[in-house]
């Protein structure tokens, strides 16, 4: 489909004048590159763009103010009900359809911004393409002086988030409502699973999870920003022996990184340890964790440092009991053991900000959607310096897209991460909504997709063997057109919404009268994005044809400088780099294996431990046969017995070396094979061989007696 003709079908309809004129531009092109492109075309060109950009610009600043009049509004109403013991639930109904409204227009504003700054794009590309003149410099000097595409909807959303939180309990927050059901955690079966969500979609997912989950904000400051920004530094060594073990989920393959929330001048640093357990084993995979001032980080990963004092004041102060004391003593000595031991070093950073859904105090359900995910290198393998001698790079904080990178350096994701864990009953189904969230068009399933790993196998592939499985899914286009109705987000009253958040959480919640239909946030899928089989064109083509507005404008220079708050859905477009492209050559090397992840049933030990006992079953049979003829028979017999108890012997100890190589053959996940070739032929032989020989013996000593 054109992108004019897309603009067209898609656009809000009531704001459908106040979006770029993308055919009047693309006419006023085609008209005069059939002739000749003047310098009083390109004059009367510039001077419309300008327009339009200005169009664009200004219709956005006044809608977001007004919808920032309008949240405010409700805040004002909502206390003025806090406050009135008389307020009904029809008055925090009223206030709830406001919300509603503020939500569908919010996500119709995101993707009013989307679709205008990929049709500026794809205009200035047709431009320079089929003129004689480059208009691209000076279109990113105006571009940035009006800077529509890098609004920040999160602190809005965060505004929304609470408002709807509290007039959904009416007047009271979340907190209040969400007592976790009684019983215990043996009776909970939790379950983690992770998604892609394509930049088109992420405000789609956010809405969707904000009408039933509430924003949950990490370690807020009173009185300053939020900050979304997470990131971490994971370890490990040359081996990249962590690596590994994490790929193959080999039992009791461990994760180390270090923490931080915020800008880098977070003093506190939380040195983390994941380790994953097989179901055989009956424990459940562990993610443990302590605080540290980032003063002694150094310190303590070179051994010379210990928690020794730290935890002598929390036993002074009784902070903690003795059993947690112990507990994070142990937990602080394993890490340093194992980082000295195995030489661990800084090797990979995880950079991206986070927005936790989460009912305060109630895990049955826990959303996170990490945005703006980079991954950048911590190592000095190649000789370059980056971190040196200290635990982490300094000459980057959270200035995403952390231009001043060489491209080598980093990958720059380019999805959101969806992560759903849950946690319910035997015999319980998961709340509809997430059901539905995740077999939706909006998301693509990942199972056990790893940010450290993706940027090993991402920016060290030529160290590693071992690659994962998701890699191939990086090459195709993961969004989907909606397959059901029932997935848009609808502001349809609270009956409805009610009645889900009913079934979803097990609470009694308030039955209000129905109410008129609200505005509908449809599902844009844009099919303008798709791929081009062809990666060479000649310059002068159709000028119909649309580009893809994913590559750089102004190539991948790295001496411009941007800001971008919040300009997760189009920081990309600008400077995109290791993001799959359908020109981009494939560097893949052919020798690489693709570690798929295999789950172990228990039922597999069991099988061999039962072949095992059915070889000893026949070993006992065996032997007991040689027994009696040692004990009871004659010379002949006796020979027999002893040949006998020497195969019984013979057999028992294959038996058992065959029993302990094919349980660690499934504890590696070898491939195989399992099977026994030569086992049963070598004991047939054998076997067939006494039993010769018992004849022979017993004929020859009969003819022996008769003479």
């Amino acid at each position: 489909m054109k992108f004019g003709t897309q603009l067209k079908e898609i656009c809000y309809p009531e704001w459908r004048f106040y979006y770029l004129d993308y055919d009047g531009l693309k006419r006023m092109l085609k008209e005069r590159v059939s002739d000749s492109f003047t310098e009083k075309d390109e004059a009367k060109f510039v001077e419309y763009l300008e327009k339009e950009l200005e169009k664009v610009y200004t219709f956005q600043t006044v809608k977001l103010g007004e919808m920032t009049r309008r949240v405010e509004f409700s805040e004002q109403t909502v206390n003025k009900l806090s406050k009135d013991s008389k307020a009904s639930e029809d008055d925090y109904a009223e206030v709830e359809e406001d919300i509603n409204r503020v939500i569908a227009e919010v996500n119709e504003l995101a993707k009013f911004t989307r679709l205008n700054y990929s049709g500026f794009i794809k205009i200035i590309k047709k431009h320079d393409k089929h003129t004689t003149y480059v208009l691209k410099p000076m279109f990113m000097v105006r571009l940035n002086a009006r800077p529509f595409y890098k609004e920040n909807f999160d602190n809005l959303l965060l505004k929304l988030s609470k408002l709807y939180d509290i007039v959904r309990n009416c007047g009271q927050t979340g907190s209040s409502k969400s007592a976790a059901p009684a019983g215990g955690s043996q009776n909970f079966i939790r379950q983690t699973t992770k998604y892609w969500v394509h930049p088109d979609n992420v405000m789609e997912v956010k809405l969707l999870i904000l009408k039933y989950l509430p924003v949950l904000v990490y370690n807020a400051k009173e009185g300053g920003d939020f900050n979304p920004a997470v990131s971490s530094v994971y370890f490990d060594n040359e081996s990249f022996d962590l690596y590994t073990g994490r790929l193959e989920k080999s039992e009791g393959a461990e994760a180390i990184r270090l923490r931080w929330y915020g800008k880098s001048t977070n003093n506190e640093i939380f040195i983390e340890r994941k380790t994953h357990r097989e179901d055989w084993t009956g424990e459940k995979s562990v993610k443990e964790r302590f605080p540290l001032k980032e003063k002694y980080v150094n310190d303590y990963l070179r051994s010379d440092y210990t928690m020794d004092n730290t935890i002598q004041k929390l036993r002074e102060r009784g902070a903690k009991s003795e059993k947690e004391l112990q507990e994070l003593e142990q937990l602080a000595n394993e890490i340093q053991y194992t980082v000295v031991t195995k030489k661990l070093k800084p090797t990979v950073r995880t950079f991206y900000n986070r927005t936790a859904f989460q009912l305060p105090g109630d895990a049955r359900v826990r959303i996170s959607l990490d945005t703006e995910l980079s991954l950048i290198r911590e190592d000095n393998l190649d000789g370059v310096e980056r971190s040196g001698n200290n635990w982490r790079r300094t000459d980057i904080d959270t200035d995403y897209p952390f231009p001043q990178l060489a491209d080598s350096d980093i990958c720059r994701f380019p999805y959101a991460v969806l992560e759903v864990k849950l946690q319910t009953q035997h015999g319980t189904e998961p709340p509809e909504w997430v059901t539905n969230l995740v077999e939706s068009h909006l998301v693509e399933s990942v199972p056990k997709f790893s940010k450290y790993i993706h940027g090993v196998s991402t920016l060290l592939e030529s160290r590693v063997s071992l690659l994962p499985f998701w890699l191939p899914q990086m090459d195709k286009d993961i969004r989907k057109s909606p397959s059901r109705e029932l997935l848009s987000i609808k502001d349809s009253g609270s009956s409805h919404s009610n009645e889900d958040r009913t079934s979803s959480y097990g609470s009694s919640r308030r039955h209000r009268s129905s109410r008129q239909q609200e505005p509908e946030i449809q599902v844009i899928v844009d099919e303008s994005y798709q791929r081009n089989s062809s990666s060479k064109q000649k310059a002068r083509e159709p000028i119909d044809t649309d580009y893809d507005e994913n590559a750089p404008l102004l190539g991948e220079s790295r001496g411009r400088s941007r800001k971008t708050n919040g300009s997760g859905f189009f920081s990309g477009l600008f400077n995109r780099s290791r993001t799959p492209s359908p020109d981009a050559p494939k560097a893949r090397k052919p020798a690489k294996r693709i570690a798929i992840p295999v789950r172990v049933e228990p039922k597999v030990f069991f099988a061999n431990e039962r072949t095992f006992l059915s070889w000893l079953h026949f070993t006992i049979v065996l032997g007991g046969l040689a027994l009696g003829l040692l004990n009871f028979g004659d010379t002949v017999g006796q020979i027999s017995g002893v040949l006998f108890t020497l195969i019984s012997m013979g057999v028992m100890i294959y038996s058992l070396v065959l029993y302990q190589w094919r349980a660690e053959q499934i504890r590696q996940r070898r491939a195989g094979p399992y099977d026994d070739r030569f086992g049963p032929v070598v004991l047939v032989v054998v076997l067939f061989f006494a039993v010769c020989v018992n004849f022979y013996l017993k004929f020859t000593s009969n003819s022996s007696n008769k003479h």
